[in-house]
């Protein structure tokens, strides 16, 4: 055995047990002190932060006794402003008068003197001189009745029944002026106050709408027969078949008669209007015409469906709004306790009934907006300044009202709570050629039959098992209508009363020829159908001055941006913009009130005004009543001289409270975005916040060196110039009025 080798040396020098036991104690006592000094670090973070929150606690207290102390002197201040509301109620209460008197005391027309006489006629009166266009509904006077006077309306359609002149032009001309007289009583039941019209004339308007309806449409079924017995002077060259086109702005009468009886002839194009249709075999050999009337109106359709209510101001008079001002101030705790227990919040929407034909009754239920810092008793003492109408309603609270109503089973019916009728109704019937005039040397003659335009059976009667084959029709859309999507076909159903899509098939619409061609097993009156919540919610809004006694407000949807002009106390449809063209140019530039603005916009397909179910289709920013109501009227007596816009923190504040830019604007010219400063308001506290639109959360912080205001009109105050109050508290009454009627009617807080 060699010797052994050495070990090489190099690894770690072993730590004695001694070593060890010291490094474990040293290190123990670094631990400690760090342990030690991370919480005294921690109680100094502790003890300032609560220093920090008692000092801010102090200041919101000393901030919140501030605004107690003025709260009951800023209250009566904006109730004094809030006297504009009363104005404009009574401005319109004055003029509705006024229209009255004038009505009665008019001249009677010349078709009302050959009934009663001529010795009927009074003296001249003095008129009552308006020349509002808000009022023109009210005060025209063109030898057309009173549709409001019973025996005046009854009358004139006496006479017109007994017309036996059935020429289509003056059918189409007297046409108009029906339909200017429903459209009266419309806006009368629309624009009146629960107060100034009974119950019993609301079903006389109602009942006189439907029998104006109904006459007009057997005025067009004695015109087509008229047309029909002469089939063969509007005889086409090339087929031998009649054709004829006429139509005005409320109507297209298409109609064609098959005279040649020809198979090769049993499709056909109006080519004036680019509707059309291809019969079956059976049709095209027999003795049949084939009428589409399109009426740009929609007279079929459950009358509730146009008679949704908008809101409107209820004032109180000067004496009420005295008492309120000086309403006693509550402890916060009663403030909240006042909140929970409000009574009667939200007000019913005037609705109509289910049934076409039946009256409409519509519900008149006063509500209130009370005051936290009021009692119970006080509440019940005090009348409401304006009431909320059930556009504005807790969504919620709305849902289990309704919660009793049948829900629709059948998928084939049409829910006309989330679809609505748009672009009019197309009546399209298949009818017995009555016999036709021949001519015998010099003589013309005809067969009269006493039956009056007879529809032809299809398919007939006497073979339901058999199948037979579809009418195929295409239809040329309106331009003066806007369709954001395919629109949904739906055939009535009379003896439902109701549309309904079964029956119709084989859909194709093209969107660039705007037309739609589809297949039907019979002949029916057909309506193309939007959703109505198409344009909801809303991606963006502002409304800002432009002027003395003018603003603007745009609301921006996905698939359009809608600018609205107002100006004293009109407002005009300024622009209709869809992916950067200007459309619907035949309703833009007029003035008009916010209830005409209302029903041309849904008229034209462009829906931005929430009904009393939309909640249940669109996703909601629910927000209180109370805060969103307050917020309406006091943007309104403000909106003469500040800017108002949507902000995403609308979103995070929460139900109770609510968001939005605003800015001091005495410009024409849009607001620049460093202009824009953000304020929350919960209808009782409005505060400005500190953080901005591009701040990465939400918080309640206030802004530096501001402070709480029992009004969003006192908050704006502490920032705004002189020239800015000076503008506000001169702003007309009636401005303040349009703005908030529009406010309620879009209800941009809420859906946007």
């Amino acid at each position: 055995m060699g010797p052994k080798k050495k070990k090489k040396s190099g690894g770690k020098k072993k730590v004695s047990k001694a070593e060890q036991l010291r490094l474990q104690k040293e290190e123990e006592e670094r631990r400690l002190k760090e342990e030690e000094e991370a919480r005294l670090q921690a109680q100094q973070e502790e003890a300032a932060r609560l220093e920090k929150e008692r000092i801010e606690q102090e200041q919101m207290e000393k901030l919140e006794a501030k605004d107690q102390e003025r709260r009951e002197s800023e209250l009566a201040e904006l109730h004094s402003l809030e006297r504009k509301f009363l104005s404009a109620q009574q401005w319109k209460t004055d003029y509705r008068a006024h229209a009255k008197k004038r009505n009665i005391g008019k001249e009677k027309p010349v078709w009302l003197i050959k009934v009663l006489g001529p010795h009927s006629l009074p003296q001249q009166s003095r008129g009552i001189a308006v020349s509002n266009v808000l009022w023109e509904h009210y005060l025209s006077c063109d030898g057309s009745p009173d549709p409001t006077v019973l025996q005046e309306i009854n009358t004139f359609m006496s006479l017109w029944r007994e017309d036996q002149n059935e020429d289509i032009h003056l059918v189409m001309e007297k046409g108009k002026q029906v339909l200017n007289l429903i459209e009266k009583l419309q806006f009368i039941l629309l624009d009146t106050p629960p107060n100034e019209i009974t119950e019993e004339e609301t079903v006389q308007y109602q009942e006189s709408i439907l029998e104006l309806q109904n006459l007009l449409h057997q005025k067009y079924n004695g015109a087509t027969e008229h047309l029909l017995k002469t089939a063969n002077m509007y005889e086409d060259s090339d087929t031998g078949n009649m054709q004829a086109v006429i139509k005005d702005k409320n109507v297209t009468f298409c109609i064609w008669a098959n005279l040649k009886k020809k198979v090769r002839f049993k499709n056909h194009i109006f080519y004036d209007t680019q509707h059309g249709f291809d019969l079956p075999k059976s049709l095209a050999v027999s003795s049949v015409a084939v009428r589409i009337l399109h009426t740009y109106y929609d007279h079929v359709s459950p009358l509730w469906l146009h008679c949704q209510s908008v809101p409107r101001l209820e004032v109180l008079d000067s004496k009420e709004l005295t008492q309120h001002s000086k309403a006693k101030v509550e402890e916060p705790e009663e403030e909240e306790k006042t909140v929970r227990e409000e009574p009667n919040m939200p007000a019913e929407e005037e609705t109509c009934s289910d049934g076409r034909k039946s009256a409409i009754s519509f519900k008149k239920t006063s509500s209130s907006i009370a005051d936290k810092n009021e009692t119970e008793e006080e509440i019940e003492k005090k009348s409401e300044i304006l009431d909320i109408p059930s556009q504005v309603q807790d969504p919620l609270m709305q849902e289990e009202t309704n919660e009793k109503e049948e829900a629709i089973t059948d998928e084939n019916i049409v829910d006309l709570q989330q679809f609505v009728p748009v672009g009019g109704v197309y009546h399209i019937d298949v009818l017995q050629l009555p016999p036709q005039v021949k001519q015998i040397k010099d003589w013309s003659m005809v067969e009269l039959l006493d039956v009056g335009l007879e529809a032809y059976p299809y398919p007939p009667e006497e073979a339901e098992d058999a199948t037979h084959p579809p009418i195929q029709i295409t239809l040329r859309l309106s331009d003066n209508v806007m369709y954001f999507e395919d629109p949904v076909i739906a055939r009535w159903d009379p003896a439902g009363q109701q549309w309904r899509t079964d029956g119709i098939s084989n859909i194709m619409y093209e969107t660039q020829e705007k037309s739609i061609t589809f297949e039907m097993g019979a002949f029916y009156t057909i309506a193309l159908l939007q959703d109505a919540h198409l344009n909801m919610p809303y991606q963006a809004w502002e409304l800002r001055p432009t002027g003395t006694d003018e603003a603007l407000l745009i609301v921006t949807t996905v698939f359009a941006t809608i600018q609205i002009e107002i100006k004293g106390n009109q407002c005009m449809l300024s622009s209709v913009v869809v992916e950067e063209k200007d459309v619907l140019s035949h309703v833009t530039g007029k003035w008009m009130s916010p209830v005409d603005l209302r029903a041309v916009l849904k008229k034209a397909g462009v829906n931005i005004f929430p009904g009393e179910y939309s909640h249940k289709y669109v996703s909601v920013n629910k927000k209180a009543p109370l805060a969103e109501i307050r917020a309406y009227q006091q943007m309104a007596l403000v909106a003469s001289a500040f800017a108002f816009a949507w902000s995403k923190w609308n979103l995070e504040a929460g139900q109770e409270q609510v968001v939005f830019k605003v800015s001091e604007h005495l410009k024409a010219d849009s607001v620049k975005d460093k202009d824009w400063s953000l304020y929350m308001f919960n209808g009782q506290k409005a505060q400005k916040l500190k953080i901005t639109e591009t701040s990465e959360a939400f918080s309640e912080e206030l802004e530096e060196d501001s402070e709480f205001h029992s009004t969003l009109y006192h908050m704006l105050k502490d920032f705004a110039s002189k020239e800015a109050i000076d503008k506000v508290e001169t702003a007309s009454f009636l401005f303040i009025d349009v703005v908030y009627q529009l406010l309620l009617a879009t209800r941009v807080l809420t859906y946007s």
